[in-house]
């Protein structure tokens, strides 16, 4: 993108909602949410926060083919949209290829991280997180967990909450942290709450809590859009990969 890139500049000025690009990298995020969207379809597997599909076969009565016709729909105005913003020279396709080469990075060290702080710093030993998965399900999985869970508890918790908190506190810097610490201790908790949450454990709700710290820094010194594909790549990886 140019004039509306993911990331923002350097000599960009910081606001709460980080320094990238929010209407950019919900573009970006779009596609990874059609493909989960279209899933469900195909897997029983669904993301706890996700109500956008509940919403969407409520109103096509929970009809498959007219669920499809709708993000059918949504794909075409997805993709004139993009034309349009191409052609105009706001959008360069391009730039996305960055954007997941980075999101990998992230995904491939962000274990060994966590694992460090809880192990060196916090004295805490993790026996398992997630687990198995057949890939299709993983995938599923994961593209719900990247796209609902960053815009729930990163753009909606830490980024929407961290404005309403600026009316607290006199320095931005103050609101920004509370609400980073605040939106990664409810992601580790929703974990554990509902008929399907896990059991509590100490070292699997620290780790979660940690790894939410983690997205809620890419999320505010890279963009939504990092965020969304370092989770979801994460996630792939731990489900898929890993096991």
């Amino acid at each position: 993108m140019s004039r509306s890139s993911v990331s923002a500049s350097a000599g960009a000025r910081r606001s709460v909602l980080g320094y990238g690009h929010v209407c950019g990298s919900l573009l970006l995020v779009f596609p990874l949410f059609l493909a989960y969207e279209l899933g469900l379809l195909l897997t029983p597997a669904s993301n706890g926060v996700d109500f956008t599909s509940r919403l969407i076969f409520d109103a096509v009565e929970r009809d498959p083919q007219n669920y499809l016709l709708v993000h059918l729909l949504m794909a075409v105005a997805f993709l004139l949209l993009l034309h349009m913003l191409h052609r105009r020279g706001i959008l360069e396709l391009e730039r996305i290829w960055p954007v997941v080469l980075e999101s990998c990075i992230y995904a491939l060290t962000l274990g060994c991280f966590i694992i460090f702080v809880m192990d060196s710093l916090l004295g805490l030993e993790l026996l398992a997180v997630g687990g198995s998965a057949q890939l299709g399900n993983a995938l599923v999985i994961s593209l719900g967990a990247g796209v609902h869970e960053e815009l729930v508890f990163r753009l909606g918790l830490m980024g929407i909450g961290g404005l309403l908190l600026t009316r607290l506190f006199a320095r931005p810097g103050a609101a920004i942290f509370v609400a980073a610490v605040l939106s990664s201790l409810a992601f580790a908790m929703a974990h554990h709450l509902g008929a399907a949450g896990e059991p509590f454990e100490v070292a699997l709700l620290a780790y979660r809590f940690i790894a939410g710290l983690a997205f809620a820094a890419i999320f505010y010194y890279r963009s939504l859009a990092h965020a969304v594909y370092s989770h979801f790549l994460y996630d792939l990886y731990v489900l898929g990969v890993a096991h």
